[in-house]
């Protein structure tokens, strides 16, 4: 046999090798369920070598990468990078620590540089399209499913291009019984006439709930069958007010539900707010229309006031609630989004279809208390971050948010920082009149990677180095952001009357001095020592008012443990 032909059978008996190996997978995986090729990606594969943490963003003309308004309050954050990196990054400072998360992905539509994979636009011509875009999707939610408390819960926006891929996709990343429901929000009124077969005026909204500890809030009414105390020619029934009870009962809350309706002597009748107010009803137009026409509404006079019920009519054996429907009629449009972003900046055109505040604050206020701290990891115009200062402002919240997105073609600085930049601190509209300013702090970051040659048998160098560049990413975990003093030996931030501090070498010579500095500073401190392995210094470095952490291991175990998923 010729060295060719040799050369040829080694090949071919390689390339049978593979093939045998991929058949093993195939057989391996579930009979149903979601099946894709799985594409490589750049960005995971680099990460095996390279570890993203987070630099301040640096100042300068038009951005200071801190706002603060009330130093009182906690920091907001936006990260500056591709979301593969700042779920990394999360996944070591917010690990089991957020409440919700939204967001609004590609939707695949095929259309021209809609979304990039591998520095590549994916259209209608890329006989990959759907793998690509399942492949992006489930490591990012893979990611992001750890970052939610037990009782958190995931939105998630899409369109008929992949809702039902997602749907599968996310059964088998949630879990099918934390599956919570499908919302159909109506995003436009009309148009949609190049459309092959139907008008198309909505997008869905998936919803999973990390486990049932999960929580809807909207408030719900109990009707036993004792409350059954009216009756007519349709049978016994219960009297529940139009009017929305509770704190989100006023006209600003659902402005598309507040309007006039006839009552029996042919007077307007609006709703009104338990404050006096005016309020909002608690059904949509289209339903109210559904209750008058079909005599479904029962009228009441109280005070030389009518006021309107809807008519619950008894079932046997049945217990009512009263819930949110899941079809958003009269929630904002796309319309409003363009509009609000219009209003922002003084012109047109600055993003395409942007996702209106009302719509995000709305699934916020039912799914999240006023202290919730909430994620968007394609955060575009930075909606949510401006849906969650506005819902603060009005009812008095602390919730926080984290919006990470990419800088293509400057979004990042130019809108979405700058967005939020400009209603935390007020601004002038397109009629030059002044907006008040909503308030709220921020921290601007960018990812940035440390090369440590090798994750799995990370070089020694290479995890002092890490040691060296991880300071604000641990400031970030331990919620103090704001650098206070930095050497060749040590880095110490501040915020929110405590302190963290990362001691760099192995040499413990200027340890001690570290020590006492966070001792006389008399309010709770973190000390990160530097150390190869774990648990080295905790038992002599720590007191009543020092913790002691190890690094870099835990942030290298992290990051392993990414690889492996």
């Amino acid at each position: 046999m010729s060295t060719q032909d040799k050369l040829s059978e080694k090949v071919l008996l390689k390339k049978i090798e593979e093939l045998e190996k991929e058949l093993k997978k195939i057989k391996k995986q579930k009979k149903y369920g979601l099946v894709w090729e799985d594409k490589p990606e750049q960005i995971v594969e680099d990460c095996k070598r390279n570890v993203p943490i987070l630099r301040l963003k640096e100042k300068k003309k038009g951005i200071n990468p801190v706002v603060m308004t009330d130093e009182s309050k906690d920091e907001n954050i936006l990260i500056e990078g591709d979301n593969y990196h700042a779920l990394s990054v999360l996944n070591y400072t917010h690990k089991g620590k957020v409440d919700v998360i939204y967001i609004d992905p590609p939707y695949n539509t095929g259309k021209a540089k809609e979304w990039k994979y591998n520095d590549k636009f994916v259209d209608e011509n890329d006989s990959y399209r759907h793998s690509k875009w399942i492949s992006l999707m489930e490591k990012r939610l893979v990611l992001a499913s750890s970052l939610l408390k037990k009782n958190g819960a995931i939105f998630i926006s899409i369109d008929n291009n992949e809702q039902s891929t997602l749907k599968l996709l996310c059964d088998g990343i949630f879990g099918e019984k934390n599956f919570v429901g499908v919302l159909i929000w109506k995003k436009k009124e009309g148009g949609g006439q190049a459309d092959d077969h139907f008008v198309t005026e909505h997008e869905y909204i998936l919803v999973y709930r990390n486990t049932p500890d999960f929580k809807w809030l909207d408030e719900e009414i109990l009707l036993e069958d004792t409350q059954f105390n009216k009756e007519d020619d349709g049978g016994k029934f219960n009297a529940v007010k139009l009017a929305k009870w509770g704190n989100t009962a006023r006209k600003e809350d659902r402005p598309k539900m507040y309007f006039s309706i006839k009552s029996p002597d042919e007077t307007n009748v609006f709703p009104i707010a338990p404050d006096g107010g005016d309020g909002r009803w608690r059904v949509g137009k289209k339903r109210m229309d559904f209750l008058i026409e079909n005599n479904y509404i029962f009228w009441q006079k109280k005070d030389e006031q009518w006021v309107p019920y809807e008519k619950i009519y008894f079932e046997e054996g049945d217990v009512k609630k009263i819930k949110e429907r899941s079809i958003l009629y009269e929630l904002a449009t796309t319309a409003d989004g363009t509009n609000e972003l219009t209003d922002i900046f003084g012109k047109k055109d600055v993003f395409e279809n942007p996702k209106p505040t009302e719509l995000i604050k709305f699934l916020l206020r039912y799914s999240t208390a006023k202290n919730a701290t909430v994620l968007d990891f394609f955060a575009g115009t930075g909606t949510l971050g401006h849906a969650v200062l506005s819902l603060n402002k009005e009812d008095g919240g602390e919730r926080k948010f984290i919006v990470c997105t990419n800088n293509e073609n400057n979004i990042c600085e130019d809108v979405t920082y700058e967005r939020l930049k400009r209603v935390m601190k007020g601004y002038k509209n397109k009629k030059d009149e002044k907006v008040e300013a909503l308030g709220g702090n921020l921290h601007y970051y960018k990812t940035d990677l440390v090369d440590i040659e090798k994750l799995h048998d990370t070089p020694d160098q290479a995890k002092v180095k890490l040691t060296y560049q991880a300071g604000e990413m641990i400031g970030l975990r331990e919620n103090t952001l704001n650098e206070v003093e930095k050497n060749e030996w040590w880095q110490i931030f501040e915020g929110h009357g405590k302190n963290t501090a990362i001691y760099f070498k192995e040499d413990k010579e200027q340890l001690q001095k570290l020590v006492d500095i966070l001792e006389k500073k008399k309010t709770p401190s973190v000390l990160y020592i530097f150390s190869w392995g774990k648990n080295e210094y905790k038992s002599e470095y720590s007191s009543q008012n020092i913790r002691v952490e190890d690094i870099p291991e835990p942030i290298l175990e992290v990051y392993k443990e990414i690889n492996r998923l």
